[in-house]
């Protein structure tokens, strides 16, 4: 009981953080390789520190700790961050993880490792539009040249909360924009985001917003966190600011983009360390919750781009993590 307390203690002094602000944006030009790394920044966030190695992100709800992304350090100390974090925080579930992750949490601490979703990678000096699996893009663009929609990159606000209150209007969820899973449009830090928006006749009719996945100091790749467009452009405008920043990055040198997170886009085997249950569950959700989230129209836009497709996974005590995935769904917003 004695070191139960002492741990919980030492979590509370450790919710905060021990690194300067400064400190924690070195740690994620270092070591921010994950496409949710930016994201660990974002308001909100709680973070276990660790002096020489780097920092672990999460939030809490309903009692509940939720680690976000792998821990921002080299991956050959993925094990000393895990392991003492996990002596703080014994019950914590990690969120959008990597292989190395599940199989340090699974052999030392016994934890799951489900798969949450897939991530989609394109290697930039491959890519083209070339190809009859990318025909919807060339129609997008097509289109969006037919109506005079071209396409800039601005830092400065132009109708971005107008663009945004009227797309929000037209999703699943309505009520507030998700957090934790996909940062906020707002961020305090926004060093290194890349805004690039789309216009018809003269006026913003969508736009993506592109944080940076880092590797010893240097920008290899881009994610599309947050995407608006009007409510009354069709979907295409998507492809039309994806296909325009693209081709700015590749010109500048950057190796890759990151498609982030699609949720639920799950492959039908089973691995030894995954819950079985959580797993049919979840292929439940995606067949009959898209009331709650567009799953497969998500998967559908993103697999147009053809990038190669990873696992990303969840960390979890118990086979069927039912409170833990509740308070999730609430701290993301979803409900």
């Amino acid at each position: 009981m004695t070191d139960q307390i002492l741990a919980l203690d030492n979590a509370r002094e450790l919710d905060s953080g021990n690194f300067s602000f400064a400190e924690r944006v070195s740690y994620l030009k270092k070591y921010g390789t994950h496409s949710q790394s930016f994201s660990t920044l974002q308001p909100g966030m709680r973070f276990f520190d660790l002096p020489g190695i780097g920092y672990i992100a999460f939030m809490r709800k309903w009692g509940g700790t939720f680690v976000l992304s792998d821990p921002v350090c080299a991956p050959e100390n993925f094990g000393e961050i895990l392991e003492q974090f996990h002596h703080c925080y014994p019950n914590a579930s990690y969120i959008q993880v990597s292989r190395p992750v599940v199989d340090f949490l699974h052999q030392r601490f016994g934890l799951f490792g489900t798969q949450f979703g897939s991530e989609s990678r394109i290697d930039l000096s491959r890519w083209s539009l070339s190809g009859k699996k990318k025909q919807i893009l060339r129609t997008a663009l097509n289109q969006a040249q037919k109506n005079g929609v071209t396409v800039k990159e601005r830092f400065s606000d132009d109708h971005t909360r107008e663009i945004s209150e009227a797309w929000i209007r037209t999703r699943k969820c309505k009520s507030n924009e998700i957090r934790f899973l996909i940062r906020p449009m707002e961020m305090s830090y926004r060093e290194n985001e890349r805004h690039f928006y789309a216009y018809q006749n003269g006026k913003a009719v969508g736009f993506i917003y592109f944080d940076p996945v880092y590797r010893n100091n240097e920008i290899i790749s881009y994610v599309p966190n947050i995407s608006r467009a009007n409510a009354d452009f069709r979907q295409g405008i998507f492809y039309t600011l994806m296909a325009h920043a693209m081709e700015v990055f590749r010109a500048e040198g950057v190796p890759y983009l990151d498609l982030g997170l699609i949720p639920l886009s799950l492959d039908s085997t089973m691995e030894h360390q995954e819950s079985r249950l959580l797993k049919r569950l979840l292929h439940l959700v995606y067949e009959k919750g898209n009331f709650l989230y567009n799953f497969k129209g998500l998967e559908f836009t993103k697999s147009r781009f053809r990038g190669e497709v990873f696992k990303t996974y969840c960390c979890h005590r118990r086979a069927i993590p039912a409170m833990e995935f509740l308070a999730m769904f609430k701290l993301t917003r979803l409900i």
